[in-house]
């Protein structure tokens, strides 16, 4: 049973890096932590194979589609195969525990921006003095990278349509371009001390690819906000849900454990999805202010 569903998260991975050019990868170390049983060590270079793979066949209707911005995904990629394998090697020098503590505060802070800019209007801007901060910005993602083992989606498509200016559409496409390159080089790092379960990984990677392939052409029919804001409260839950198997053990029986935790925890989450349909209905019915 188990199995199973390590493998319809497989496929789910693989939809949502087709569909949000990220947010899969975010799925791939806790589906090879949480449900398949593996050690975070065997897990990272094992998740990075996975996302370099499907990322690179999800890249391909959408290159076909034109839903790609070659050079500013060339440039934040290139920037982060340095920090890509220098975080692939850092990796095995840093408590697990820290690492994903980081990686679920780092989701938060996407999360909020990514469902903040609901409303705010998309401009298309020059590349034109903005390498510098592109080279930066690819560089620290590609570290994220090789550090936790996920492809950096969650943070490059905010940065892609925030920082560069891309239509949502266009930062999928050129998201899947950087992870590529990226998760490539962290998982060459990752080589240097890692062991694979190539059974199991090849199997998750089949699935994911062909969960990749048809998320890429379902992303041509979804509004471009709301799948921004879609993005945004995926990564909160997900988010949350890492930070709560960070936590210590204390708090989790308290939460997990107790009559009166499930009860809390239980409020919290229908609290969370009443206020992601509400921002979602909002989002949709309330026009783009230009200010």
């Amino acid at each position: 049973m188990t199995f199973a569903v390590v493998l319809a998260a497989a496929v789910v991975v693989g939809l949502l890096l087709g569909l949000l050019g990220g947010g899969g990868s975010i799925l791939t170390v806790p589906v090879l932590v949480y449900l398949a049983g593996q050690q975070p060590d065997a897990a990272i270079p094992a998740s990075l194979f996975v996302v370099a793979v499907t990322s690179a066949a999800a890249l391909v209707p959408h290159a076909r589609a034109q839903r790609l911005e070659w050079r500013t995904g060339l440039v934040l990629g290139t920037a982060g195969l340095a920090g890509a394998y220098a975080g692939g090697r850092l990796a095995a020098h840093l408590p697990p525990t820290m690492l994903l503590t980081g990686f679920g505060l780092l989701m938060a802070t996407a999360a909020t921006l990514m469902i903040r800019s609901c409303r705010r209007p998309l401009r298309v801007r020059s590349h034109t003095g903005r390498l510098p901060a592109l080279l930066t910005l690819g560089c620290t993602v590609g570290l994220v990278t090789g550090l936790i083992g996920a492809g950096g989606g969650f943070v490059i498509v905010p940065v892609l349509v925030l920082v560069a200016g891309l239509p949502m559409a266009t930062a999928v496409g050129t998201s899947l371009l950087v992870i590529t390159l990226q998760a490539a080089a962290g998982l060459a790092g990752q080589l240097q001390h890692a062991t694979i379960d190539w059974t199991l990984t090849g199997i998750v990677t089949t699935l994911a690819v062909a969960g990749a392939v048809v998320g890429a052409r379902l992303g041509t029919r979804i509004p471009a906000r709301l799948l921004r804001t879609g993005f945004g409260w995926f990564l909160v839950v997900m988010a949350a849900s890492v930070l709560l198997e960070q936590a210590p053990a204390a708090v989790r029986h308290a939460l997990a454990g107790t009559l009166s935790g499930r009860l809390v925890l239980g409020a919290g989450c229908a609290v969370l999805a009443v206020a992601a349909a509400r921002h979602v209905h909002v989002c949709r019915t309330t026009p783009v202010n230009s200010a």
